[in-house]
């Protein structure tokens, strides 16, 4: 289920990723979780919407969602320059931004990262950010993997 959401907020983000001549790099295996799909569809839609917002021209994208056994993994890596990572720690607190903004701006309002951690904690997962050292922002959520996909053969 979640590595549908993830192709579904990409292909609704194409036309930006392309305008914006985007390197996207897309590894989908099969995860799903328990939970809303709504709620997981906003939190994947405000990480690709924040990925192509606030990357570069001809930066990259990349995308990742695995899992295993326990749990499900998504990680979304974007181009960028080089971040602080106590800066980029404190993102996910309500109206944080980078550059001084601190609310209202063309490039949102800075909730989108505080809403990605509510919906994954109500998931029983986790939202990490991590500067990366190349430029731009790592995000990883790490979510439980549904019940009825845990099998001798691993997750649905």
């Amino acid at each position: 289920m979640l590595s549908r959401v993830v192709g579904d907020a990409l292909a609704r983000h194409s036309d930006v990723i392309a305008a914006k001549q985007i390197e996207l790099q897309c590894t989908l295996a099969p995860a799903c979780v328990d939970g809303s799909e709504t709620l997981l569809a906003r939190m994947v839609d405000n990480l690709i919407d924040n990925a192509v917002r606030h990357n570069v021209p001809r930066g990259l994208i990349n995308v990742t969602c695995e899992a295993d056994r326990d749990t499900v993994r998504l990680v979304i890596e974007s181009g960028g320059p080089v971040l602080d990572q106590a800066a980029v720690e404190q993102l996910a607190e309500p109206f944080r931004r980078l550059r001084g903004e601190r609310i209202g701006s063309q490039n949102g309002h800075g909730l989108g990262l505080s809403i990605v951690a509510a919906i994954a904690a109500a998931h029983g997962g986790e939202l990490r950010l991590y500067a990366r050292e190349q430029g731009g922002l790592g995000i990883e959520i790490i979510l439980p993997v549904a019940h009825d996909s845990r099998s001798a053969t691993g997750p649905a």
